[in-house]
């Protein structure tokens, strides 16, 4: 009999390998003989570069770019797929924790170090482009990324800007003569999780900058920038980004990336799968286990579990969720999971539940009361 394990991370707890581990200790106490497959997966934010890189053999990249206030830092990225493919997490270079509170300003933050993560992996060869964009710090709706990648951004007088989120109400016009050729020839996959429009009141600046940063007038002033950069443009290719779902995400990055890179704009956890071929790793599966740190209505509306979930019934293979903990709600009684299961007893602290080696534990306990219903439900299986 096989079985696949395809847990995200149990967030400040466990790694999703650790949880893994631990499930497939205590699966096989009960069920020795029995096939297990450990998939490590993330949901396109932080920790997906680990996640396929680990699960497709891949290596690692560092290398030196520009952090969201044009300081010098090493950011990491992964390269699979023989060396076609790149996963870049956004965050490694342009992310808010790069960042000390007093340094919040989504008017001077930009995505510039991002755009040279692309183009190193470019250099290297790499025409499949997998980007993160959680965990931004930025509001510059790409301008940034795009001028490392060669686009120049102008205004009325023909003077170069710099990307960052106040220089967007000062665009004019764009000019793509110097962008490099290696560009115009890749794919780009960007996991965003996100439907916010570019601007308005459910846009970059009004739902995420307050978080980067901003105040009340820069919000404004960041919307309204917002607003010129999606109708430049427009005169420019013709793409109409202002109420594409998505295109607020990371400030507005998601909408850059489609505008002028053309890219797919997907789940983060649909990327992630689509790209470790999930749909065969889970082939002649009697049963797949997934979860998550706290299972909730989130979980259900495009989290990691979720498309697990998808996917497994798409093969009618039965699927049952794990959690930290577990909220109950409609949305988890109305979902398709076979069983969820909460891995912590009632009366156990959280603080002493988010101990790795007591989670561990948890997890291991949970693993034997699954493998045991599993035989009583399946005499004949062995």
């Amino acid at each position: 009999m096989k079985v696949t394990l395809a847990f995200d991370s149990f967030k400040g707890s466990l790694t999703s390998q650790e949880v893994a581990d631990a499930f497939d200790a205590g699966w096989r106490s009960c069920m020795p003989a029995c096939e297990v497959r450990k998939v490590v997966i993330a949901d396109g934010g932080e920790g997906t570069t680990e996640a396929l890189v680990e699960a497709l053999n891949g290596t690692y990249i560092d290398t030196t770019v520009s952090d969201p206030l044009g300081r010098a830092i090493t950011a990491r990225y992964g390269i699979v797929d023989n060396g076609n493919t790149a996963i870049i997490e956004m965050a490694k270079a342009s992310g808010l924790p790069l960042l000390r509170p007093d340094e919040r300003n989504p008017l001077l933050t930009s995505t510039y170090g991002t755009g040279e993560m692309i183009l190193d992996a470019l250099n290297r060869g790499c025409r499949n482009l997998l980007i993160g964009i959680g965990g931004s710090a930025t509001n510059d709706g790409g301008m940034g990324m795009l001028s490392a990648l060669g686009y120049r951004f102008v205004d009325k007088q023909g003077c170069r800007l710099t990307g960052n989120g106040e220089m967007l109400a000062h665009i004019a016009h764009i000019d793509d003569t110097e962008v490099y050729k290696a560009v115009r020839e890749a794919h780009f996959t960007v996991a965003c999780d996100v439907t916010n429009p570019l601007y308005g009141a459910n846009g970059a600046a009004y739902v995420f900058a307050p978080q980067k940063g901003a105040d009340a007038h820069m919000v404004a002033q960041l919307d309204h920038g917002l607003r010129n950069y999606a109708q430049v443009i427009k005169e420019y290719n013709g793409c109409d980004i202002a109420m594409l779902p998505g295109a607020g995400a990371a400030g507005g990055l998601g909408g850059g990336f489609k505008a002028l890179l053309d890219a797919r704009l997907v789940p983060g956890i649909d990327m992630v799968l689509e790209t470790i071929k999930f749909d065969h790793i889970i082939a002649d599966s009697a049963i797949v286990v997934t979860g998550e740190g706290c299972i909730d209505y989130q979980t259900v509306m495009g989290k990691a579990p979720s498309g697990v979930l998808r996917i497994a019934r798409q093969h009618n293979i039965p699927v049952m969720a794990i959690g930290g903990c577990v909220k109950w709600c409609d949305e988890l009684h109305n979902s398709n999971f076979a069983a969820i299961m909460p891995i912590t007893p009632d009366d156990m602290p959280l603080e002493e539940a988010m101990k790795p080696e007591v989670a561990k534990e948890n997890v291991r306990k949970t693993a034997i009361r699954i493998a045991q219903l599993f035989n009583l439900n399946n005499d004949n299986l062995k």
